[in-house]
């Protein structure tokens, strides 16, 4: 099968699989219009939602027969549209605890000024020029307690952190075995915050969730953390509360637009720490993502496939 990998940004695909056997492409540059690239492609790997994949660009690959996306879970795709043109959609597994892991790199970097404080000390800057935020004593907000969230909320509490959290259809029961305390709603739970993170998949319900009207209920000192999905927020809304800093500043991991273009506004505040969607990027992941996808292209071209979405 002719096989093109997408998206490997860091030219690591080959090494964390064995791809002997198989007639394989790999790009390493994203693009924005990937369809001439795939014009003779009979699979495609896509790493996460990096290159969605609409119908409209199904339309215009005639010779795609197995689209193959790290993790099962993939938005960006049209399922329907693939099953309609005979497509094959399968997955990998996926850790949970990178995407926690980082959205405490973001926490602890938003409270301790690592980017301010990391950049002066090789400029040669001010020897100390803030005051951290102590963790210990501080409320953690949680939107969303599923696998990642309670991961997050455990993490917190070890902190020594008030943890309270809220989804639409979470209950005490679930909370509280947990040591967390369930927030009366959403608008409840961010006005108790001091730290806000978002674990919510995103879907109807949850689409700009996370309003003007809802950042309105966090505090001039507390922070906004997103390493779920960028829909979930209202983009205009929070880029409002971080230029009048409204809250004292945001730890981004994902973005509507990915790469995020360098006009974009969110680059130049200097109340945003942001990461170019890392959450999930880690050595053993990348080895699940890149030899479950080869077991997935093995098993179709077998006529067998496994792990279909």
């Amino acid at each position: 099968m002719r096989c093109v990998v997408l998206d490997d940004y860091q030219g690591v695909a080959l090494a964390n699989a064995d791809w002997s056997g198989l007639d394989v492409t790999v790009l390493r540059d994203h693009l924005d219009d990937p369809a001439p690239a795939l014009a003779e492609a009979e699979c495609v790997v896509v790493m996460r939602e990096r290159t969605p994949f609409p119908a409209a660009l199904l339309a215009r690959l005639p010779n795609l027969r197995l689209l193959v996306t790290t993790g099962m879970r993939n938005a960006s795709i049209d399922l329907a549209a693939a099953r309609e043109r005979g497509v094959v959609v399968c997955g990998t597994g996926s850790a949970k605890t990178p995407p926690a892991e980082l959205t405490w790199a973001l926490i602890l970097g938003l409270a301790r000024h690592l980017a301010a404080e990391n950049a002066a000390f090789h400029a040669g800057g001010p020897w100390q020029s803030t005051v951290g935020v102590d963790l210990a004593g501080a409320t953690l907000g949680l939107l969303g307690f599923g696998k990642l969230g309670t991961a997050v909320g455990r993490i917190g509490r070890a902190f020594g952190m008030d943890v309270v959290a809220w989804s639409p259809d979470l209950t005490a029961d679930r909370v509280e075995p947990e040591g967390v305390r369930l927030a009366d709603g959403l608008h409840d739970l961010l006005r108790q915050s001091d730290f806000a993170s978002i674990h919510l998949v995103l879907g109807d319900r949850t689409r700009g969730l996370v309003d003007a009207a809802a950042l309105a209920c966090l505090q001039s000192s507390a922070f906004l953390v997103n390493t779920s999905r960028a829909g979930i927020v209202d983009g205009a809304a929070l880029l409002e509360v971080l230029r009048e800093k409204r809250i004292a500043g945001a730890g981004l991991d994902v973005f509507e637009v990915e790469p995020l273009p360098l006009t974009d506004e969110l680059r130049a505040l200097p109340n945003v720490l942001a990461t170019p969607h890392l959450g999930y990027v880690t050595r053993s992941n990348y080895r699940t993502y890149f030899r479950e996808a080869v077991e997935d292209i093995r098993a179709f071209a077998a006529g067998k496939p496994i792990r279909q979405l």
